[in-house]
């Protein structure tokens, strides 16, 4: 007995693990057709199991099984055994064979069809499969009949350590900020093992760095990187190469190994000031440097890189903070001296300012480092230039006064040399400001004079261009504008604004207002336009008309009595002097022509014309126009009427002993027959001495030699021509009528 148990624990502890399963008294399992397949990793026959395991497989009619296990990457001169299997109802007399079928069957895994015996004759991969579901059964040898149903079991690849951990994202790649606290978080990084994580610690991994210490720590399970040291400084070192090593086995000996790197790269922050290259900078600088012109650059340099290098410069002193400002370059983080205002030699030699560059972003949690700003002197030497001339003004504003004599002084205009040798200055002006050469100028001392009369009427303004040249350099030459106004003399009489005409009715009653007038005058006085309007002398105590001045200094026209007949008299002239408020005063006479015209009862003008007054009453002037476009227009009609029907009746005279249809060509044609009465005039052609002897005049040529298109005949007309007949002329042998097809 114990001999028994010794040899079943040695079968135990072989690479082919056996799972013996049995059945508590109180659990049933199906029937298999009283025998059962027995499952044994041993390779002891079943006859050398002892009694009691005997009785116990009897107890529930044998073994209860579905698992069989094998190693992974096993490999031998022999198929390993993986299991076996057996039936009650073998006797042993080889007439029971056993059948495998399912995943791997005769390719992976092999069966002794005598003996049950399953091996696997192939190299098995947990990692590639886990696990085969096979289906195991007895027939009969000879009919191959089943002598049981068929059995499903499992075969479980149990897994060994054969892969290695591996990072399959790596290479890593972090930052941290600088000037970080211990223990700041910087990563964590993950490896993956193929081997069964819950087989065993084949896949149970432990994480260590192999370099990079002592700036960094790690995780051993969780594989976080940490910072090892305080304030790690960019300035100093901005990137670290960390190993990382992860280990199977948690970590033992024997265990696999895999390993990656970590890229560490410190981000700035702003922990530097900016400081000045040199604390004095020089610049010089001509006077006549143009508005806006770089000066000088001047750079404080910050070890920080980004916005967190980024200074702003400012002219915080100096005796030119006036003529002087600088801006900040983003790109070469400098600052640009430019100037501001004109420099001025022989005023000021040089000036000396006092600049700052200041960070624009401060971190507060590195303020107690100190201000974040640094300063420099600037100084800047002027050089002195040939400045062309310079007017005592930007601008001149002349005024003159139209009737101002020729030659007479309109202004002056005044310059300098402002160099120290002090040129002397020679004025023009610019022709091609004065084109009509109004005025002239004094080249010595620049008094402009009036060249040729002026009119205010026809130009107020002139505006014209002075040029002063050193007479030293002849290139160095200024110019200035010179507006010349032209002042207004009262030199033109008033007179009426337009050409009026009034009309007076002859039911007209006395006092009624004929015309309202206005004057105009091309002057322009200060205090604006003031007409007085009058009546010749002699025409005081007129009979018919009288003026009346209205505020807005207007003039009304009224009648001062009616009954006023156009058969005595069609037009009055009135004489009206106009005169304005000038020093001394202008006038002039203008004359308004009155009509006497026929109104309606309503006012409303008729006619103006003696004929029409002959014309009965209540006939107007439209009425008469439309009584005349009727009576032209009937004559047009009866015109035209006796024209058509003289031109349709006029005979055409021909000979009666000629037959016109000797005149006719035969063309290859079909026509329509007897119906078809569109081509030709049937009738004329059975009746050929016509109807009183005469045929249609247009039927033949007016006088001999005269070509005629038959389209203008009445044989055919233009629509009805035959198709053949392309073109159809007539030609005259001897008077007599032929017609010719091509």
């Amino acid at each position: 007995m114990p001999e028994r148990l010794a040899e079943m624990l040695l079968d135990l502890w072989t690479p082919f693990i056996i799972l013996w399963i049995t059945l508590p008294p109180c659990i049933d399992t199906a029937p298999m057709n009283q025998s059962q397949v027995l499952m044994s990793g041993s390779p002891l026959e079943l006859n050398r199991l002892s009694e009691e395991q005997r009785i116990l497989n009897r107890s529930k009619r044998g073994w209860v099984w579905n698992q069989m296990f094998v190693l992974e990457e096993f490999s031998g001169p022999e198929p390993i055994l993986v299991g076996r299997l057996h039936t009650d109802l073998d006797p042993g007399s080889k007439k029971i064979k056993y059948i495998l079928s399912g995943d791997g069957a005769g390719t992976i895994f092999q069966i002794n069809d005598v003996t049950g015996d399953i091996h696997a004759i192939k190299r098995l991969d947990r990692e590639e499969k886990a696990e085969y579901t096979l289906t195991a059964q007895a027939v009969d040898w000879e009919t191959n009949k089943p002598l049981e149903p068929p059995s499903e079991f499992i075969i479980k690849v149990q897994d060994i350590n054969d892969n290695a951990p591996e990072f399959l994202n790596g290479p890593y790649h972090a930052t941290v900020p600088e000037m970080s606290i211990l223990g700041t978080s910087v990563t964590n990084v993950t490896a993956t093992d193929a081997d069964d994580p819950v087989y065993g610690n084949s896949a149970k991994l432990v994480y260590s760095i192999l370099e990079g210490q002592p700036y960094f720590s790690i995780e051993p399970e969780t594989a976080i990187i940490k910072t090892a040291l305080p304030n790690m400084d960019r300035e100093a070192k901005e990137e670290y190469l960390v190993v990382i090593q992860a280990k199977d086995m948690g970590g033992h000996s024997g265990g696999l190994s895999g390993t990656t790197t970590l890229t560490v790269t410190l981000t700035d922050v702003n922990d530097n000031p900016p400081k000045f290259a040199q604390s004095l900078y020089h610049f010089s600088v001509p006077e006549d440097v143009v508005l806006g012109t770089a000066i000088g650059r001047v750079k404080a340099n910050d070890q920080d890189i980004g916005e967190n290098a980024q200074s702003s410069y400012d002219i915080i002193d100096g005796d030119g903070t006036a003529l002087f400002e600088i801006t900040s370059d983003a790109q070469a983080q400098d600052g640009i001296i430019r100037l501001r205002k004109p420099l001025d030699f022989e005023t000021k030699k040089s000036y000396t300012l006092k600049v700052e560059a200041a960070n624009v972003h401060i971190d507060p949690r590195f303020s107690g480092r100190g201000p974040f700003k640094d300063t420099a002197t600037v100084k800047i030497v002027v050089e002195d230039a040939d400045e062309p001339p310079v007017f005592s003004s930007p601008t001149y504003l002349l005024e003159v006064h139209e009737n101002a004599a020729l030659n007479s002084v309109i202004g002056q205009v005044t310059a300098r040399d402002p160099d120290i040798t002090s040129s002397p200055i020679r004025f023009s002006i610019d022709r091609h400001t004065d084109l009509e050469r109004q005025f002239n100028i004094n080249a010595d001392d620049g008094k402009i004079t009036l060249a040729t009369p002026l009119d205010r009427e026809l130009s107020v303004w002139h505006n014209i261009t002075i040029i002063a040249t050193e007479i030293r350099n002849h290139s160095q030459i200024s110019r200035v504008p010179v507006a010349i106004k032209v002042l207004d003399v009262n030199d033109n009489a008033p007179e009426f604004a337009s050409e009026y005409e009034a009309f007076l009715c002859e039911n007209g009653k006395p006092g009624q207002v004929i015309q309202t007038v206005s004057a105009m005058d091309k002057d322009d006085p200060k205090n604006g336009h003031y007409f007085l309007y009058s009546l010749l002398p002699e025409m005081v105590n007129n009979p018919n008309f009288t003026i009346k001045k209205n505020e807005d200094n207007s003039l009304s026209i009224l009648a001062k009595h009616n009954g006023f007949n156009r058969q005595k008299q069609e037009v009055y002239l009135l004489p009206i002097i106009i005169s304005d408020s000038g020093n001394p005063p202008l006038s002039s006479t203008s004359t308004l022509t009155i009509r006497v015209c026929g109104c309606s009862n309503d006012g409303v003008v008729q006619s103006c014309n003696v004929e029409a007054y002959v014309l009965p009453i209540g006939l107007s002037m439209g009425a008469l126009i439309a009584i005349l476009a009727c009576i032209i227009l009937l004559l047009v009609i009866v015109v035209l009427f006796v024209t058509l029907r003289r031109h349709k009746n006029e005979p055409l005279i021909i000979k009666d002993d000629e037959d016109v249809r000797e005149n006719i060509i035969r063309y290859d044609d079909e026509g329509g027959g007897e119906e078809d009465t569109e081509a030709f005039d049937i009738a004329t052609l059975q009746n050929p001495d016509g109807i009183n002897g005469f045929l249609p005049r247009w039927g033949l040529p007016a006088q001999c030699g005269e070509e005629r298109n038959p389209t203008q005949t009445g044989l055919f007309s233009r629509n009805r021509i035959p198709r053949s007949l392309h073109f159809i002329f007539f030609t005259k042998i001897n008077c007599t009528t032929q017609w010719t097809t091509q």
